[in-house]
């Protein structure tokens, strides 16, 4: 039997904006509203976009003792969560935010994830993670099973998760929380919204300035539609969410990332910290840390394709001499960009920038060259070396 498709708390909200449904992990998620993915690619570049982001996995790690409130507590349990990520976990100051993955034995990418370190000095001894929606449950379980003894996990199965992106969603998420305002990038704060707890994070997967709202499921659907009261901000679906983290030049797990392919491959060697380099206590460090030495086989690199058309996941990368060399992994039309791009992994003797190559679609070879990425410049908040933890 096919296992019915699970909804998020913002569905009946969806279908009261006219949006068209689709299945994607395992939820019936939108894809668009009647004004369209192009329109609402340009609006979230603009102004803001909405998104709903509830079937990501949410949990907060602790110790066994519960939350003990002391840097000691955080210590505890951020040198156990890095015994299955390469960054700089117990390193994290109060209110602090990471992109990070989980490492499988052989050095591959099992998901990536965002860690953070609370803000209040009562929640010491806690960390508040969020993992895809497509690898939760076994990002959960290897938690759960690899944590042991030294923390437990708890599911936040009861809380929804949405995204404010775009240049105008500080000034909507200041109005539902006072003061998201002036917060960092890359970091987390808690804020009270009408009795509900909101868990604030300044980050998102656009490129653009914004914001992730975790809420208690029973306001989200309030909250939602408060945010959609600012005349700025409009609901934005899965579609355009693709079109915005492919120009912005970032990974999608089960396609730029896999398994198989280390954070050197993936172009993403940044969420190696600098101690875990010389420590190398995380999985697969043997495989990793060679290839920071001595560069991995294959990259992920930008594409941009010469013409209109795009070249889909899937797609042959040739040489300019006609060599296989690579696959592509995220390909389409850029709406902002105005016209095709992709990114793919190709043999590391091809994936210099500027590099000629040619990609295979529907059974013709079409120009294109390696191209830096982003594709369109990235306008975070206040973008700082020092908030990555480099």
């Amino acid at each position: 039997m096919v296992e019915a498709l699970k909804k998020t708390p913002l569905h009946a909200l969806h279908q009261s904006l006219g949006a068209k449904m689709t299945a994607f992990a395992g939820y019936e998620m939108p894809v668009s509203y009647p004004a369209g993915v192009l329109k609402e690619h340009l609006h979230t570049r603009e102004k803001a976009g909405l998104f709903d982001v509830s079937h990501m996995g949410q949990a907060i790690v602790k110790t066994r003792e519960g939350a003990l409130g002391s840097d000691a507590a955080h210590e505890k349990i951020a040198a156990a969560v890095e015994t299955l990520v390469p960054g700089e976990i117990r390193k994290l100051k109060k209110g602090a935010l990471r992109y990070s993955v989980l490492l499988n034995d052989e050095g591959g990418v099992l998901d990536d994830l965002m860690i953070a370190r609370p803000s209040r000095d009562e929640d010491q001894g806690t960390l508040f993670l969020v993992v895809n929606a497509a690898t939760k449950v076994q990002d959960f379980a290897l938690l759960e099973d690899r944590l042991g003894a030294r923390a437990r996990l708890e599911t936040a199965g009861d809380r929804a998760l949405l995204a404010v992106q775009g240049p105008a969603a500080a000034g909507a998420v200041d109005k539902i929380a006072p003061g998201a305002r002036a917060q960092k990038f890359m970091t987390m704060q808690s804020y009270d919204w009408r009795g509900a707890a909101l868990f604030v994070s300044r980050c998102g997967y656009t490129g653009e300035d914004g914001f992730e709202i975790s809420v208690p499921e029973s306001h989200a659907g309030e909250l939602a539609k408060a945010l959609l009261e600012d005349p700025n901000v409009a609901p934005i679906g899965l579609g355009a969410r693709d079109s915005l983290r492919l120009e912005a030049g970032l990974c999608l797990y089960g396609h730029d990332l896999s398994p198989e392919i280390s954070p050197v491959e993936g172009n993403i060697a940044f969420v190696i910290g600098k101690r875990r380099r010389e420590e190398g206590a995380f999985p697969g460090a043997a495989r990793i840390l060679k290839e920071l030495e001595e560069g991995p086989a294959r990259l992920r690199v930008g594409i941009l394709p010469e013409g209109r058309a795009p070249a889909r996941e899937g797609a042959e990368i040739r040489s300019e001499d006609g060599e296989t060399v690579g696959v592509v992994t995220s390909g389409g039309f850029g709406p902002s960009l105005g016209g095709p791009l992709a990114m793919g992994f190709v043999a590391a003797a091809h994936a210099a920038t500027g590099t000629k190559l040619q990609l295979i679609v529907r059974g013709k070879a079409l120009p294109a060259r390696v191209a830096a990425m982003p594709f369109v410049p990235h306008r975070y908040y206040r973008v700082r070396e020092a908030d990555y933890g480099l």
